[in-house]
This record gives structure tokens, sequence and C-alpha cells, in this order.
């Protein structure tokens, strides 16, 4: 199976690369920027037609969260209509599309987890943005799985677990937002999730189509999310540091976050039959590796 993946760089397009090179008859094609460019949709179709692809990983994002803030419409015209070419450029080569999405797209209202079918609600620019890609992918092409996650993690690229071990290396004590709450994820574990569905995707079911929540197993805030990930350098001689608690308010940011992104993966698990590690697993994972 041919998968392209659109972006070189991003945490997802590396962790597939990795994960893709030891699957028998699994061949990742990574496909970006100078040949696809997400902000001019017309390079979209070619540079998919020349990959050739079984299936279309839509990864490629615009994620600056705060700075989408001054660049609504660079934003929307990445994420709103860059993946509605590309799930359209999928559809015009008879292929199914992949694409990620986000936890952002909810309000962070709820209590308890969001479920698939929970109202949206965004309540920042790069969380419209998202959401409008949904709905451009979901109408340029029937045949689309939409992968919401949620504060991904991996060994490439920036991230928060390489952020805290960077400033604990030089920092006894840091202050950690407790009053947000989430799913750590592994762009590893989505990398998994992602070659594990493919089959399913390609072989002419139809009821392997529509909008999932995939993201580590467990919930914490990001205070908690901190502490394991200088738990677990510690156990591996790595940086460490002390988390003292903090409210959002008293870390103020241009964009605002939802307060729970807590997501329901139920739905992911019955119809493929996958399911995310623990989250505090992956952390050990993945800071074992970047501490290497």
């Amino acid at each position: 199976m041919r998968i392209a993946v659109t972006g070189r760089e991003g945490q997802v397009a590396q962790s597939l690369k990795e994960r893709g090179s030891s699957r028998p008859g699994v061949e990742i094609v990574l496909v970006g920027r100078p040949d696809l460019d997400l902000a001019n949709p017309a390079s979209v179709a070619p540079a998919l037609e020349a990959a050739r692809p079984d299936l279309v990983v839509s990864s490629a994002a615009y994620t600056a969260v705060d700075k989408a803030e001054d660049e609504p419409e660079l934003a929307h015209a990445v994420n709103g209509a860059g993946a509605g070419a590309v799930a359209a450029a999928a559809h015009a080569l008879g292929v199914p599309v992949i694409h990620l999405s986000t936890d952002y797209v909810f309000d962070g209202s709820k209590d308890g987890e969001y479920v698939e079918t929970d109202p949206t609600g965004p309540i920042g620019v790069y969380g419209a943005s998202k959401l409008a890609g949904e709905h451009a992918v979901a109408a340029a092409n029937p045949r689309h799985a939409i992968l919401r996650t949620a504060w991904v993690y991996s060994p490439f690229g920036n991230n928060f677990v390489r952020t805290m071990l960077r400033v604990a290396a030089s920092r006894d004590e840091l202050t950690v937002v407790a009053d947000q709450h989430g799913n750590p994820t592994s762009a590893l574990d989505i990398a998994d999730a992602i070659l594990h569905i493919a089959p399913q995707l390609t072989s002419g079911q139809d009821d392997v189509f529509g909008i999932f929540h995939l993201a580590g197993s467990g919930t914490t805030n990001w205070s908690g999310f901190a502490r394991r990930i200088f738990e677990a350098s510690r156990a591996n001689g790595g940086p460490s540091a002390q988390v003292k608690d903090i409210p959002a308010a008293d870390y103020p940011t241009k964009a605002r976050r939802p307060a729970n992104s807590r997501l329901s993966t139920a739905k992911f698990a019955q119809t493929f039959g996958w399911t995310a590690p623990d989250w505090q697993d992956s952390t050990d994972l993945v800071v074992r590796r970047l501490l290497a």
C-alpha cells in the first residue's frame, strides 16, 4: 500500500515515515512544500497525483495557535481551503483520505469526555480554521476519516515534552497550568493507528468513514503531564524540575485554550479494534528517545 502524507517535517508525517518503514508492503511518500503548498490549492492535485497513492493522509496544517489570531486569513486558507483541496484531490484519484483535526473544535465547557456528536464551538481562530477544514474535507470526499486528536508530542519537531526537558536543564522549578485537562497523545501512536486502519479504509467497506476521536488513553492536566515527563527523565538520568501548579489566568496567551480537551475514543476502538496505549507509557517512551 502506497500512502501519501501531506507535509514533510510534521510530527505525524515523521512518525508515519518511521513506523511505515518497518511494515511490509507499506510505502510512505511524504509530499510537502514546494511541491505541495496548502496556501496554494492549485499545487495540491498535481503533487498528489504524482505520488500515485492508495490512501492520502492529510496531516499538514497551520498549527501556530497564538499566531493564528493575527493571521486568520492564512490559517483558514491552509486549514480550511487547503484541507478541502487535499480531500478533493484524493477523491479525484479514487482514494480515501484521512484528515487530522483537533480537540480545539470544542469550546471546552463540557463536564466529561467529548464524543464525536457533541456540538462544536471553537473559541479561537485555529480551532475555527480546523473546523472549517473538517467541513471542507467531508464535502469534498465521501470516503473520509476525520481524526480529532489532542496534545500531540513525539521525538520529532517542537512539542511540550521537548520544551519541558529543555527548560528543566536550566531551571529547578517551573510553573505549569493545572486547570486545563486533556489527553496527551504520542504522534507515534497516531501513526500506528493510521497504519492499522488503512487496510479497512481501502477495502471498500462503507462503515469506516466519518469523524473519530483518536487520542492517548487516559487524561491529565498540563502540570500532571509535566510531572510525568520529569519523572521519566529522572529515571533515565535526564533533567528534571519541581512543578508548581498555576491557573491558566496566570499564564495569558493570545488565543484562549479549551479548559476541557478530553476526548472519548470509544467510537474509534469499536469501529477499528484499536486503542492507544496509556499516555504515561507513551510519554516515557518519547522521553527516553529524546534523552538518547
